[in-house]
């Protein structure tokens, strides 16, 4: 007898992380974290971006683990791995659909909403802006760029006029100038119009590139 593989689709509790006031949001930004971070932790890298009018979210990605950083053991989150990749892909679309229909329920016109990913949550950002249902106004990725599987026809519709920012650090380990020109030639070829910004630090989000992007 062989073994066979199933799927059953369950309630799950999700966490997310705001900053800001729902109701009377003027702006709503989608942060969406790297691999090991936390919601919370991350959020506090947008704290630059606060202001009157804008409410900040970071959800929190469905599957945490321990991870050991400097010799200590901490718990982190992540939004999918290779084992059953698609299923997790649909499991965090689905999430930050619902996440976003919560939020703008509270909302009495549609805000301005952007999608800000880093590292590993720039390939979730792209998914949720090709394959979600909710438009967006900007999207920008830090330290990370357009996941190769992604179907770019698609995604440059979801897009529409939308800008695309790409943020990457002068002193990031993990992308560096090959990564960044690879990645530039890629969206120049499927014909994504974006931006290319750097800023001075490694592998995270800047506050002053935060700052000017803002301005």
């Amino acid at each position: 007898m062989t073994p066979i593989m199933h799927h059953l689709t369950v309630p799950r509790t999700a966490r997310y992380v705001t900053l800001g006031e729902v109701e009377g949001a003027e702006e709503i930004w989608f942060l969406l974290h790297g691999y090991s971070m936390l919601a919370s932790g991350f959020l506090s890298w947008f704290e630059p971006a606060a202001r009157a009018g804008r409410l900040l979210v970071a959800p929190e990605g469905l599957s945490r683990a321990y991870f050991v950083e400097n010799g200590m053991r901490r718990v982190g989150a992540s939004w999918m791995t290779k084992e059953d990749r698609e299923a997790e892909i649909e499991d965090y679309l689905r999430y930050l659909d619902l996440l976003a229909d919560r939020l703008l329920a509270g909302v009495s016109e549609r805000p301005r909403i952007e999608v800000h990913g880093f590292s590993q949550g720039t390939a979730t950002a792209c998914r949720w802006v090709a394959y979600g249902k909710h438009r967006v106004d900007r999207l920008a990725l830090w330290g990370g760029g357009v996941p190769p599987d992604l179907d770019f026809t698609r995604f440059r519709s979801s897009l529409g006029a939308a800008p695309l920012v790409l943020l990457a650090g002068r002193r990031d380990r993990y992308v560096g100038e090959p990564e960044i020109e690879r990645e530039s030639a890629r969206l120049r070829e499927h014909g994504v119009p974006f931006e290319l910004r750097r800023h001075e630090a490694g592998h995270r989000v800047a506050a002053e590139a935060l700052r000017e992007l803002d301005a």
